[in-house]
């Protein structure tokens, strides 16, 4: 077996990173020196986003999304750019208020069905109820369209 050791890959005639494919049973060597194969493409997270949904929604930075809306007190929908391929998708979130030290619960709404292009998103305090966040974040994991 050969190894290759570069500074910079670059495709015939581009520049650096253009246009450089990894296949999806791509194998790659684990901690442990061993040959895994593995679908790089799946394991990546396909969308996130974190914004300040107090008074004023901000998004502060985001991957693959469109929009944000806020649908009221601790109520979000997020939408994403490109689809997600099914509504098995995985969703995961964090929530945080600066001024409050109370554990933050951040969920998918279950009450409205999630799209492949769209989810309802609810933050709230232990023993407080739906509250609007300073510190909101979704991840998202699963195939796009």
């Amino acid at each position: 077996m050969s190894t290759l050791l570069a500074d910079t890959i670059r495709k015939t005639g581009g520049t650096a990173g253009v246009d450089i494919r990894v296949k999806n049973t791509s194998v790659y060597e684990s901690d442990g020196g061993t040959s895994v194969t593995q679908n790089l493409v799946q394991s990546l997270g396909k969308s996130w986003i974190n914004w300040n949904g107090t008074s004023t929604v901000a998004v502060r930075d985001s991957l693959n999304h469109s929009s944000l809306t806020d649908n009221g007190t601790g109520d979000y929908t997020l939408t994403v750019a490109s689809a997600m391929s099914n509504v098995g998708y995985c969703r995961s979130g964090m929530c945080g208020l600066a001024s409050n030290s109370q554990e933050c619960i951040s969920q998918c709404e279950h009450s409205t069905a999630a799209t492949t292009t769209a989810a309802r998103y609810v933050t709230a305090y232990v023993n407080t109820g739906m509250e609007d966040v300073n510190y909101g974040g979704v991840l998202l994991h699963g195939d796009l369209a």
